[in-house]
C-alpha cells in the first residue's frame, strides 16, 4: 500500500510558479520545496528573487531557477515557453498564480464601475486569463510526458460569487469587473483543460477567499462577520491545498475548483 508520505513526495519533479515572489507565490514555493520539488520561479524583472531563492535552497536543499517574465507581454511568454521546451529538463507542475488583483494600483481599476477603463480590463484579462491559456498550451508537451503532470490555477471566490458592495462602504477598496470576469473565466478554463489534456495532465483550481493584508478595520470586521470560520485567511492557509493538488495525493482528481475561504461561499 502506498503511504501518504510517498504520495506527497515531489522529489525528482520540477515545478514552475508564476507570481512566485508575491504573498501566495512564496508560500506555494516553500510548500512544494518542502515536498522535494525543484522550482522555477517566474515573476516581473524587478522582483526580489534572490532572497526567496536563498531561503528555499537553504531550507530545503532543492534546485531553484529564476526567470524574469512580464506575463502581460506575449513575446516574453513565448520566450519563456521556448526556453523551457528546449532546456531538456522537463516540467511536472505548473502553478498559474500571477494576476492583477483587487488591490492592484492600476489606473481605472479599483474605482466605480463607470470609471473602470477598457485598457485596464484588457491588461487584466491578458495576465489573469490569456497568459494562463498561453502557458498551459505551450508547456503541455512537457507536462504530458512528466512523472505526474499537474496544472493548478489560482482563481478566486469572486470568480464564483458576485461582490457584496456593503463590505467596501467607507473605504477606498473596490472589486473590479475585470478581476471577477477573468477569475470566473479561469475556473471555466480549468474545467475545459481538464477534459482536453487528460489523461496525461490533471488540471485543478484553488479559489482563495479574502486574505488579511492590513485592510481597513471596518472592511475586515464586515468580512469576518460573513465568514463562518470568523476570520480572514492568511497565506499559510493555502499550503495544504497546493500540496494536495500538485502531488499524487490528488492523482485521481481533475477539473475541480477548491474554495479555501473559511466558508464564505456557502451562503
Amino acid at each position: 500500500m502506498t503511504t501518504i508520505k510517498e504520495l506527497s513526495n515531489l522529489s525528482g519533479r520540477r515545478a514552475l510558479i508564476t507570481g512566485a515572489t508575491g504573498g501566495l507565490g512564496r508560500v506555494f514555493a516553500d510548500t512544494l520545496a518542502e515536498q522535494g520539488a525543484d522550482l522555477i520561479l517566474v515573476d516581473l524583472p524587478d522582483s526580489d528573487f534572490q532572497a526567496l531563492s536563498k531561503s528555499l535552497i537553504k531550507g530545503w536543499g532543492i534546485k531553484v531557477e529564476i526567470r524574469s517574465c512580464d506575463l502581460e507581454v506575449q513575446s516574453q511568454r513565448t520566450d519563456l515557453i521556448e526556453e523551457l521546451l528546449h532546456s531538456g529538463l522537463g516540467l511536472d507542475i505548473l502553478i498559474n498564480n500571477a494576476a492583477f488583483v483587487g488591490t492592484s494600483d492600476l489606473l481605472g481599476w479599483s474605482v466605480p464601475f463607470e470609471d473602470q477603463s477598457i485598457n485596464t480590463w484588457r491588461r487584466a484579462l491578458e495576465v489573469n486569463l490569456t497568459a494562463v491559456f498561453d502557458l498551459s498550451k505551450g508547456l503541455s508537451p512537457l507536462l504530458k510526458i512528466s512523472k505526474g503532470g499537474s496544472i493548478v490555477n489560482i482563481a478566486s471566490i469572486y470568480g464564483m460569487r458576485g461582490p457584496d458592495w456593503s463590505l467596501y462602504e467607507g473605504t477606498s477598496m473596490g472589486n473590479p469587473a475585470a478581476y471577477a470576469a477573468s477569475k470566473g473565466g479561469l475556473i471555466q478554463l480549468t474545467r475545459w483543460l481538464a477534459t482536453t489534456v487528460s489523461p496525461g495532465i490533471r488540471v485543478n483550481a484553488i479559489s482563495p477567499g479574502g486574505v488579511f493584508r492590513n485592510q481597513p478595520g471596518e472592511f475586515v470586521k464586515r468580512y469576518e462577520s460573513k465568514t463562518p470560520l470568523g476570520r480572514m485567511a492568511s497565506e499559510e492557509d493555502f499550503r495544504g491545498a497546493i500540496a494536495y493538488l500538485a502531488s499524487d495525493l490528488s492523482r485521481y482528481v481533475t477539473g475541480v475548483n477548491i474554495a479555501i475561504d473559511g466558508g464564505w461561499s456557502i451562503w
